[in-house]
């Protein structure tokens, strides 16, 4: 029983830490499907605090079916330092949108983009 519980540890603890690794791009993709879809929780783990706020108040008006194809696609990229540009495209928006992201705590989030960032694009 003991090794049970030691190698469901272990298991949770490795499946844990493969998240830590994602690029700007995977990270992008995970908050735009989570945005599209509704789903906060995930939203939340993948953006900074202003981030989520910004992306959550006006998440119930871009909500999309569940089950509907993203069909995200990355556009251009550029990552300078511990700041990461991502433009991306969706089946659900006509035109391209770019997500700021910064690394927090050794994790690539989505970020809010202010009026006042000047961004590669």
């Amino acid at each position: 029983m003991k090794r049970i519980a030691v190698f469901s540890f272990v298991v949770f603890f490795l499946s844990c830490a493969g998240k830590q690794d994602l690029s700007p791009s995977e990270t992008a993709q995970i908050v735009a499907e989570s945005f599209y879809h509704g789903d906060k929780t995930t939203l939340k783990e993948y953006t900074t605090a202003s981030g989520y706020a910004n992306l959550s108040s006006i998440q119930e008006m871009f909500t999309e079916d569940k089950d509907s194809e993203s069909n995200f696609q990355i556009v251009d990229k550029k990552t300078e330092g511990e700041v990461a540009w991502v433009k991306y495209s969706t089946s659900y928006d006509p035109k391209p949108g770019v997500f700021k992201m910064v690394k927090e705590d050794g994790q690539w989030k989505v970020t809010h983009n202010g009026p006042r960032d000047k961004g590669p694009y």
